[in-house]
């Protein structure tokens, strides 16, 4: 019987090929290779920077008024329609901890407009 080939060996023959789908917040993120001293390569995902604030007038953003008993992923399900999309919301609000965004009902958080973050021009 054949070896089955590891994914991430697989993935490497594909030019451009990214181990991230689309919809992933690391999907645009830099690879890196540490290169160990027995010569093992070890793939790693570089830090990932985050896009600028948007501006008071921005109109890549609305805001929304959170309720009582809202989660991050319940909120990328609604704006998105995937709770895997969380991730967007919490980019677009200065928190440390995506919780934070929907700790305080009443709070008045910034949701991103589908496609609303340039690529460029990122924060740390």
């Amino acid at each position: 019987m054949a070896d089955i080939e590891p994914y991430e060996n697989a993935m490497d023959a594909i030019p451009g090929a990214h181990p991230y789908p689309r919809s992933s917040r690391y999907h645009d993120a830099e690879i890196g290779i540490h290169r160990q001293a027995d010569g093992t390569e070890v793939r790693y995902t570089k830090r990932r920077l985050l896009p600028p604030l948007p501006d008071e007038d921005d109109d890549n953003t609305q805001t929304h008024t959170v309720s009582t008993g809202e989660r991050p992923d319940l909120l990328g399900q609604r704006y998105f329609g995937d709770p895997g999309q969380w991730w967007q919301i919490a980019d677009a609000n200065p928190v440390l901890d995506p919780r934070e965004l929907t700790d305080d009902a009443g709070s008045v958080i910034d949701i991103p407009r589908a496609g609303g973050f340039p690529q460029g021009n990122r924060r740390v």
